[in-house]
């Protein structure tokens, strides 16, 4: 997976093969399917590509239909769906193996001015307070510090806690809690484009595990299998990928072997500037 910000650019910068076609390269990497977040970020470009200033993606939804290969390119297919005075939609296919693997469906905005209020974001401990989370990792498994350290190099993770009793006070209102900083470890240019996709590829990282905080499990433990199921982001106000974002997860609800997570996405000044929401499978394994 990248190893820097450079690597996390490249990575993102899909191949013009045709009109509306488009492909992504793989990075080295040791997992056995697609990181969710890849291939997410990479659709987003590829709907972007197609679409002219000043039209601005304001919300994706998605769907993960299976896991992808990592040994082998993946192929963009962006459909023209409709192109108006002030909203235009976009169609993602994302296929391998001349199968369909993810679809996305992405809206463009015109920007203009309208009414304006947000939540208040959460007081929480600075990024500076947080503790980094291969600190973390190492302080239990050397094993998971290295893994760590190889896929996800490129992004710089502080961990505040979550509602189980670790650095969050336990809610009885919201029982399924996590929260953390991130932010891409370099810098990027000013390109908007660069700052929701390098987002959206850190956004799946995290979000699924939130909702098993009250079972004492993780999306990595031998007992639990996970995957994502879809994937959907609002994105509200500008922001830089390359600044501390808090990522304020709560799980709503588990059942059925799915566990749906909602993230609010602040600035560190406090604006509210995106919205996720993912739905992702949790099978207890016997």
């Amino acid at each position: 997976m990248p190893q820097s910000a450079d690597e996390l650019v490249a990575l993102l910068d899909l191949e013009t093969i045709e009109v509306n076609l488009f492909r992504g390269i793989q990075p080295d990497t040791t997992l056995q399917r697609v990181f969710g977040g890849q291939v997410a970020a990479q659709s987003l470009v590829a709907g972007a590509r197609t679409v002219d200033a000043p039209l601005s993606s304001h919300s994706l939804h998605s769907y993960f239909l299976r896991p992808g290969d990592v040994s082998v390119p993946i192929v963009y297919d962006v459909e023209r769906m409709r192109d108006g005075r002030s909203f235009s939609t976009r169609r993602v296919v994302a296929r391998q193996h001349g199968r369909p693997i993810y679809f996305m469906t992405v809206s463009f905005q015109v920007p203009e001015d309208g009414f304006e209020h947000q939540d208040v974001m959460p007081e929480v401990p600075s990024p500076g307070d947080a503790r980094d989370i291969g600190d973390l990792f190492r302080t239990y498994s050397p094993q998971a510090a290295d893994r760590w350290q190889k896929e996800w190099a490129a992004l710089d993770v502080r961990v505040v806690g979550d509602s189980s009793g670790s650095g969050l006070v336990p809610d009885d209102g919201h029982p399924a809690r996590s929260r953390l900083w991130l932010r891409v470890g370099g810098r990027l240019d000013d390109g908007e484009l660069v700052h929701k996709a390098a987002f959206t590829y850190a956004s799946d990282m995290t979000l699924l595990g939130s909702t098993l905080v009250p079972h004492g499990v993780s999306i990595t433990s031998p007992g639990v299998q996970s995957a994502s199921l879809d994937h959907t982001i609002w994105f509200h106000r500008p922001f830089r990928a390359d600044e501390w974002l808090l990522y304020d997860q709560v799980s709503p609800s588990a059942s059925g072997a799915r566990g749906l997570a909602i993230g609010r996405v602040f600035t560190e000044d406090g604006r509210l500037v995106a919205t996720v929401a993912q739905e992702g499978l949790i099978r207890p394994r016997p």
